[in-house]
């Protein structure tokens, strides 16, 4: 295969003029005209674009009026509230910053501001804080991080896609304001302190007293015989019951580190030095205090700063490192400790700074826990919670929360130890056959939860806001791995910005996302480089695409190799063209995140 690669300034006239797009002066073009044979896998993800956006556009129609409004029965509260409106369309955003259709932007947006005008005219009644409306200034009044870092999956994405959007930059400073100490109205944040004030926290400032079971279950509702609840109560009193502990809520835990996320899209989206100081100034308090907690991130902290607040126990809180609560359905004891959530916070002040130290520390503490193991019967166990009485809730499986992602971070062998073979086995190499089975798969369960949902009984008037979720036919996570060779946001990076390798633009279109008829696999990944193979399925005209490093242009490419050809790079971002069916394999040396994050794209740079 022949690949030219250079700094042409007849190539980049040629390409102004005949493709519409003006490289920059020093921008490196690489050519590829070398017809090849479309792989499968090639073919497979194109089809897969295809296939969840059409899937996507009959879901949201099933689910959403043509205001964007969710047919759904509206609450407040942590089973089924304003947060899983939105989250229904999960996985949204990033499917368009791939590449899908621009239908998937319109139809998410839709549903954004729809959900936002739903639920602020949407009032509580005997729930205190939300009888005005349960959101306020565009965001819900108060409620905890768990539940707001879900409710932002849609939002925390869209400038992958439309960061010039002007109601998303207002959106986007006036929330990062709430916590940031900036807003007069919400004072979730004490400077002195340097921390978030309670568990319950939003546009109209913190609850500063216990929360309540009604503050968490919301207004009372018939169950039986009506809706089904997710979380498995089969009446009101259950649902009261099953929050009938979560009452210590005051002062600052780890989940609040959700929270830096807001402020991390408003540095990418300004640069302005303020957000990124008050990010890391946040995280950096959290760091201190993991320090002198032997290591443990504590999961109280009181009004006064201090690690364990006025009882003393940095285990405390809801969701905390001690919280075991009864489930009422059954009576069984549940551990429900979730400070994993505050491994973001670390990840952002990582994506800002470079900084392995953020890193490092939570890492440490998975050894930390894990060196408090016992042998028992033969095997060895391990912790995962901390009582009164000191560590409990042993597994045979070490604790490992965060592990596969700061191996992922870091590419480091001595992170890679505590993942394991099979997971260790993803970041070095993914062969053409394993993504073809991946890509298969997905295509079955997009089918799958298509007809599932053709099936679906429900109506809006017997339907709960979290009900949809499990119809949704946008998957994203393989093709995040595959595509660009990321990190899919899930179970511990909820709210944190999308990490991966590469991203690509379409500078014909100018917009996000890979060029049509275009794949891509990232077939190989170490610490100082990927191999990416890019693929023209079209037989007949030719492509053009923009590879950036990383989802913010965090990380700067040195070299590209193809062919045995070499060429100086020097750029967070350079420019491909295909020939009509041609492809192209390139090993791109990289340093990983030596550059600050913008959600600015490449040619308006």
């Amino acid at each position: 295969m022949k690949s030219l690669l250079a700094r042409e300034v007849l190539l980049a006239l040629f390409l102004s003029l005949v493709l519409g797009h003006s490289p920059g002066a020093q921008e490196v073009v690489i050519v590829a005209d070398d017809p090849v044979e479309a792989p499968t896998w090639a073919l497979l993800q194109r089809q897969l674009l295809q296939a969840q956006t059409r899937a996507g556009i009959e879901y949201f129609h099933r689910y959403f009026d043509e205001r964007g409004y969710i047919r759904a029965v509206l609450r407040w509260g942590g089973d089924d509230g304003p947060d899983d409106a939105i989250e229904s369309l999960h996985g949204w955003p990033i499917l368009h910053a791939l590449g899908a259709p621009d239908t998937v932007l319109h139809l998410y947006k839709k549903a954004w501001e729809g959900h936002l005008k739903q639920y602020t005219e949407a009032k509580t009644v005997e729930v205190p804080f939300a009888r005005d409306g349960m959101y306020y200034r565009e965001f819900p009044v108060m409620f905890d991080w768990f539940h707001h870092a879900e409710g932002l999956r849609v939002f925390n994405y869209q400038g992958l896609s439309d960061p010039y959007d002007e109601a998303f930059r207002e959106r986007v400073l006036r929330y990062a304001g709430f916590y940031s100490g900036e807003d007069n109205e919400a004072t979730n944040y004490d400077p002195q302190h340097r921390i978030i004030r309670s568990m319950f926290t939003g546009s109209r400032g913190p609850l500063l007293r216990d929360a309540t079971a009604l503050d968490w279950a919301g207004d009372p509702i018939e169950v039986e015989g009506r809706f089904k609840p997710r979380h498995g109560e089969r009446n009101y009193a259950e649902m009261l019951d099953h929050f009938e502990d979560y009452t210590d809520i005051v002062g600052d835990l780890p989940q609040n580190l959700s929270a830096t996320t807001l402020a991390f899209n408003a540095y990418a989206l300004t640069g302005q030095a303020k957000y990124r100081d008050w990010l890391l100034e946040y995280v950096d308090a959290w760091r201190q205090r993991m320090v002198a907690n032997d290591g443990i991130i504590p999961t109280k902290i009181g009004l006064d700063g201090r690690i364990g607040g006025p009882q003393g126990k940095w285990y405390g809180g809801v969701y905390g490192w001690g919280f075991t609560v009864v489930v009422p359905q059954n009576g069984h004891l549940s551990d429900r400790n979730t400070h994993y959530r505050g491994l973001t916070g670390f990840s952002n002040a990582f994506l800002l700074t470079g900084d392995i130290s953020y890193l490092d520390v939570w890492a440490d503490m998975i050894d930390i826990i894990n060196s408090n193991g016992k042998e028992e019967d033969g095997r060895r166990l391990y912790p995962h919670m901390y009582g009164d009485d000191g560590w409990y809730a042993y597994s045979t499986a070490p604790y490992s929360e965060g592990a596969h992602e700061i191996y992922y971070w870091t590419l480091r062998q001595k992170d890679g130890k505590r993942v394991g073979r099979e997971a260790e086995s993803f970041f070095e190499e993914r062969s053409p056959q394993h993504s073809e089975r991946v890509l298969r798969n997905i295509l079955g369960r997009v089918q799958s939860r298509l007809e599932a949902m053709r099936r679906d009984p429900t109506t809006a008037k017997t339907r709960l806001s979290d009900d949809p979720m499990v119809y949704n036919p946008v998957m994203v996570g393989h093709l995040v791995q595959l595509m660009l060779g990321g990190l899919p946001p899930g179970r511990t990076l909820v709210a944190a910005p999308l990490h991966c390798q590469v991203r690509y633009f379409d500078p014909l279109r100018q917009r996000a996302g890979i060029a049509e008829d275009v794949a891509a696999l990232v077939e190989a990944m170490n610490a100082d480089g990927i191999v990416l193979r890019l693929i023209n399925t079209n037989q007949e005209e030719s492509r053009e695409v923009v590879v950036q490093g990383g989802a913010y242009g965090e990380h700067q490419f040195l070299r590209a190799v193809s062919g045995g050809e070499e060429v100086a790079v020097d750029d967070p971002f350079f420019t491909v063209r295909l020939a009509p069916g041609a492809g192209v394999q390139l090993e791109l040396s990289m340093r990983r995140y030596a550059n600050q994050p913008t959600l600015t794209f490449p040619w308006d740079r």
